[in-house]
């Protein structure tokens, strides 16, 4: 399966954003792409009041994407925000396309590092799986990279790759502690680990304006293969990432290494 990981960094506004999933997305249909993964955030970057522009899942920017996917016959997942009880918000990622309708809300919230997403994002509570030709992809987003819990959830469903949507915050050492969990991740669900995050809006390049504590990103996105090892990997600067995976690698890797089959939730109960 070919997908691609767009690297871009999105601003406050979810009009010009979308505009940007549109040149995005045709980009990677070009490339020959059956998915393309955007950012969490892609409808407009952290740092922005969430609440006064966030739309349900049947609004005009959920229905922008879902005509983009149609357009160029791909499954795009992209990251939006959707009214939540308490004048907060949901973090979704959006998932659409060619016999794909879905979304996945944010289980685990980035109260870390001086900021507390808690405080305007309210929090999913269920794994979300999609089924593309007759391949299984489970959804994350950013924060949730720290919780291995999740993606052998996704393994234990049937998937053989975890689409993974970020805008990490940027600080000493967090580039390190990204490249670690998402090999980590890959290794202890035996998956296919493809992580995308907003570029770096310091590269002078995209239109990102977050302020304060709020993460924009770093870039750095990269494609882990089930035995952990990196296989394709970005810069800081915006770019398109288009990546093979090899589906059959996943059992292979799982003869060898029966983490999943030797788990014992037994003694942890």
């Amino acid at each position: 399966m070919r997908i691609a990981l767009s690297q871009l960094t999105t601003g406050p506004d979810p009009g010009k954003n979308l505009v940007l999933i549109e040149e995005w997305t045709r980009r990677a249909a070009d490339a020959g792409a059956r998915v393309v993964v955007f950012p969490e955030a892609s409808m407009a970057c952290f740092g922005t009041p969430l609440a006064p522009l966030a739309e349900p899942l049947d609004g005009p920017w959920a229905d922008g994407v879902r005509r983009i996917a149609r357009a160029t016959g791909t499954v795009v997942v992209a990251g939006m925000f959707t009214p939540a009880p308490g004048d907060r918000v949901a973090n979704t990622l959006l998932a659409t396309g060619p016999g794909v309708e879905a979304s996945y809300d944010k289980i685990h919230l980035y109260d870390a590092f001086g900021y507390r997403e808690s405080d305007t994002v309210a929090a999913g509570s269920a794994p979300t799986l999609i089924d593309v030709d007759g391949v299984r992809l489970g959804l994350a987003t950013c924060y949730d990279v720290r919780f291995p819990e999740l993606f052998r959830a996704h393994a234990d469903a049937g998937a053989a790759a975890t689409l993974l949507a970020a805008s990490w915050g940027a600080g000493p050492g967090k580039r390190e502690q990204w490249e670690l969990l998402v090999r980590a991740r890959a290794l202890d669900a035996t998956v296919w680990l493809a992580a995308v995050g907003q570029a770096d809006p310091g590269t002078g390049t995209g239109t990102g304006t977050g302020t304060g504590s709020a993460p924009t990103g770093i870039g750095h996105s990269l494609v882990v293969g089930p035995d952990g090892t990196v296989r394709h990997a970005l810069g800081a600067e915006p770019e398109l990432l288009p990546a093979d995976l090899d589906i059959d690698e996943v059992a292979a890797v799982r003869r060898r290494t029966s983490v999943l089959a030797n788990r014992r939730p037994e003694v942890w109960r």
